[in-house]
């Protein structure tokens, strides 16, 4: 048995929602896009979604609209996909990183506190900071939007993994605390479209700007043009935009499973909790728990592998070990300013030791709405086996 660490859910709605649009006359710009960015909207209390290709597209698209470019500096954490600091570089920004909170490896406000002031004192300030919620936990938001006050830099959220988690009793991606908020629908996150993403936002400047970018620049919008339309064939390229469209396809497959999102994330922290209870004996670090004010979407279970733990038994031969029993272990994420493009522009180990020493011990177990106790069973049997 081949157990993978994660896999999209398809059901015969998903199916017939996508045939549907097959048959109409409508394969990409119509319908299904509003439909789908109305429906993201409503479900996570946000003004405005835009739908589009992918979510690092989002992240790009981001930046784009708030103004970064040469000369700036764009702040996200190592522990995360390389998209959530390339999106700065795709817009000829600087990147640098905070280190996470070793209790929950998310983005540490303490540490960013300490950068924002010695920041300020090299008048080298942020333009933006990327939070990213890790596998799904919410970063600690109301205190870094008060930094974001302070400071005066804005706020693009990378909730990627974190569709339909919650802070505070409201779904992350609502606008309050954000200037923007980036979701993911690849198949491996809570709910899929194959590829895509969306963002949301309350700035309905932001969110005119975001659409208008997604297709190349151009608006047909009257009311913005520079010159008097010349007739209903009549637009106007404003802007040097992208074609970062989604499909009517994808649209139509991201409504279908969002309609059902609460029971993916019932049944993915089903299989959390068994987890917990199966690890709980194992000389393995578990992931944070979700607290009273916060409620994850668990897109990752990853647990940590302390040498001194284990008798020597490191990642590589637990990795090794669970893959060859047939689980398909993953590790999110190797250190981002680690990587040989970020190393070429001067980032050391050493910069964030808490991130540093989480990606030599990461590892993600497979999680997934499907997964079921069978499954679980032999995952923690080849757990053990490769502890013994």
């Amino acid at each position: 048995m081949t157990i993978p660490y994660a896999r999209q859910e398809i059901d015969q709605r998903d199916i017939d929602a996508v045939v549907a649009v097959l048959r109409s006359d409508w394969l990409t710009q119509g319908p299904a896009i509003e439909r789908f960015e109305a429906d993201v909207a409503a479900y996570v209390g946000a003004r405005h979604a835009i739908a589009v290709s992918s979510a690092t597209a989002a992240l790009h698209l981001a930046c784009l609209a708030l103004d970064v470019g040469p000369g700036d500096v764009v702040w996200t954490v190592p522990n995360t996909f390389v998209a959530s600091a390339n999106c700065a570089r795709y817009c000829g920004a600087d990147v640098d990183f905070v280190d996470i909170d070793d209790a929950t490896w998310n983005l540490s406000v303490p540490a960013l506190e300490e950068k924002l002031a010695q920041a300020q004192r090299n008048g080298r300030l942020p333009k933006v900071v990327i939070p990213v919620h890790f596998a799904g936990r919410p970063c600690g938001m109301p205190a870094i939007r008060a930094l974001a006050d302070r400071y005066g830099f804005r706020i693009v959220e990378d909730a990627s993994h974190a569709i339909g988690a919650t802070l505070d009793g409201r779904r992350i991606g609502h606008g309050d605390h954000a200037d923007i908020t980036v979701f993911s629908f690849h198949p491996v996150k809570i709910i899929a479209t194959g590829e895509g993403g969306m963002l949301a936002t309350a700035d309905p400047g932001l969110a005119e700007r975001l659409r208008m970018l997604r297709t190349h620049g151009i608006t047909r919008d009257v009311a913005r043009m520079h010159d008097q339309a010349q007739g209903a064939w009549y637009y106007e390229q404003q802007a040097l935009g992208f074609n970062y469209r989604m499909t009517d396809l994808q649209a139509a497959l991201g409504s279908s499973q969002l309609a059902r999102i609460d029971d993916f994330l019932a049944r993915r922290k089903a299989a959390v909790a068994r987890y917990d209870r199966a690890l709980a004996g194992l000389p393995v670090t578990p992931p944070p728990f979700d607290g009273p004010a916060m409620r994850s979407s668990w897109h990752l279970y990853v647990i940590r592998i302390d040498p001194q733990r284990t008798d020597g038994r490191d990642r590589r031969h637990v990795f090794d070990a669970m893959r060859a029993a047939g689980v398909l272990v993953n590790v999110h994420y190797l250190p981002v300013h680690l990587q040989p493009y970020y190393a070429a522009l001067g980032f050391r180990r050493g910069l964030c030791p808490v991130a540093e020493r989480y990606g030599d011990e990461a590892l993600s177990l497979p999680m997934y709405a499907s997964l079921t106790a069978l499954q679980q069973h032999a995952v923690v049997q080849a757990l053990e086996d490769a502890l013994a």
